[in-house]
């Protein structure tokens, strides 16, 4: 495979099922390649920097999320990687762009706070998802009364990408700090937010709640 735009995007195209694409765009995910043979064409591609950037700017689903891939984190700047996630309105794409490379730039805290409150609700999404990361990590610094405060009183009307994230924080304030336990619980018992969802067997619901005692009661007897 060449290591050029085209080369990428020819390899990308072949690679093309529909079948994967139908599933795909059921959740906002307008490509149909294989995940597994993506990563693939980004490992034979190894870290380039400028293909990264070159292969971002074509706007395809697929050959953005090669581009995340093959990008190294720390070399975006603040304003480069807050350009890219307004950009970024497929699901998979922003997911990855933030786990994948916001997660490990030294401008994430700066992106989190710039993120949070923003009123676009997908780009907020992205700052409630960096604010669960430092719940669990860093959380030194965190009004986290003040997390479940927004929480209780925006999750419930929160446009569908907002209320998942603000859902995460919840669950992960009362997964791993048990003085809010009983608080992250209540609010997600009235809020009832997920409550419904639909939960193949062997994975966790969402719902906050189940989420919660579910992953406490793994850590106790683990």
């Amino acid at each position: 495979m060449e290591s050029t735009v085209s080369g990428v995007l020819a390899e990308l195209a072949a690679l093309e099922d529909p079948k994967i694409r139908a599933v795909n765009e059921r959740h906002g995910d307008d490509h149909g390649v294989n995940l597994t043979k993506l990563r693939a064409v980004a490992k034979e591609l190894k870290i380039q920097q400028d293909l990264a950037g070159e292969l971002w700017e074509t706007g395809d689903t697929a050959a953005r999320l090669v581009a995340i891939l093959i990008s190294r984190p720390t070399l975006y700047t603040a304003a480069e990687l807050d350009a890219m996630l307004r950009d970024a309105r497929v699901p998979k794409v922003h997911d990855w762009l933030v786990g994948y490379v916001v997660k490990k730039n030294p401008h994430v805290e700066e992106l989190r706070i710039l993120w949070f409150a923003d009123p676009d609700p997908v780009v907020a999404s992205a700052g409630w998802a960096l604010t669960s990361d430092r719940v669990a990590k860093s959380p030194d610094g965190l009004d986290l009364p003040g997390l479940l405060d927004l929480v209780e009183a925006q999750m419930k009307d929160a446009p569908d990408r907002l209320q998942w994230a603000m859902n995460e924080c919840l669950a992960t304030i009362g997964i791993h700090h048990p003085a809010y336990r009983d608080r992250a619980l209540g609010i997600g018992e009235r809020l009832e937010v997920l409550k419904d969802y639909p939960t193949p067997p062997g994975c966790t619901s969402p719902y906050a709640p189940i989420w919660i005692n579910e992953i406490v009661r793994r850590q106790a007897v683990g």
